[in-house]
């Protein structure tokens, strides 16, 4: 088994479901005591959010390949960064790293793909909705991603950062959720991306009418596959 480094913290609440996920499917493809070869580089988000919000995207850039390359030098042989956003940063991320890296959007894409589906709604940050670096590798795979309206993503936006990423989760925002999924799937959407990897803490297909793709949890799946070949 090949170790898994995750370079997370961003934010803390989901990578404590990275670290349970990957231990939950390592028991469940080797059994007995298995467990996965793992190392975790948390960041403290505060200042990682306020370079998002100051639009100072190359300095997380250098954060992000600083961080990267200590866990190449402490023996990861997989890299994963565990959030959706970040993965702009992806490229700046991984200059000198030679490892093998497995991009979130690139693995949700191919479970789509691969369940015949074309047309995900996606429900992330705003900086992941607005800008093109995680639509651009969705449409290059074949998919036609389907995107909240202003107001909707406004809303999405403010309950990542304002309560999810604090483990903060309310009925109300549940429920609005569950509304914008709704106003996707009656836009086309034939499946939904929860392209955040908060927002699993709300959605799931008990409250969701169409297909959903938990980024967390597929790219977990990802990784482990990789570490595991």
């Amino acid at each position: 088994m090949k170790t898994i480094g995750i370079l997370g913290g961003m934010s803390a609440a989901s990578t404590q479901v990275y670290y349970r996920e990957l231990c939950a499917l390592t028991q469940a493809k080797l059994g007995g005591l298995h467990s996965p070869e793992l190392l975790i580089r948390s960041l403290d988000f505060a200042p990682i959010a306020d370079l998002q919000a100051q639009g100072d995207w190359a300095a997380a850039g250098r954060i992000l390949n600083t961080e990267a390359l200590k866990l190449q030098d402490a023996g990861a042989e997989v890299l994963i960064l565990a959030t959706n956003t970040m993965h702009k940063l992806a490229d700046e991320m991984l200059a000198d790293v030679s490892i093998p890296f497995v991009h979130i959007a690139d693995a949700t894409a191919q479970a789509i793909a691969a369940q015949g589906l074309s047309s995900p709604g996606l429900m992330p940050t705003k900086f992941t909705m607005e800008q093109s670096f995680y639509t651009d590798r969705l449409r290059a795979a074949g998919l036609t991603p389907i995107i909240p309206n202003d107001s909707d993503r406004a809303e999405t936006h403010d309950i990542i950062y304002n309560e999810l990423c604090k483990a903060v989760l309310r009925p109300e925002s549940e429920a609005a959720y569950v509304a914008i999924a709704e106003r996707l799937a009656e836009q086309g959407a034939d499946s939904l991306i929860l392209g955040c990897t908060e927002v699993g803490l709300l959605l799931n297909e008990s409250n969701v009418k169409v297909p959903v793709f938990d980024t967390t949890l597929i790219h977990c799946r990802a990784a482990l596959d990789l570490a595991l070949d």
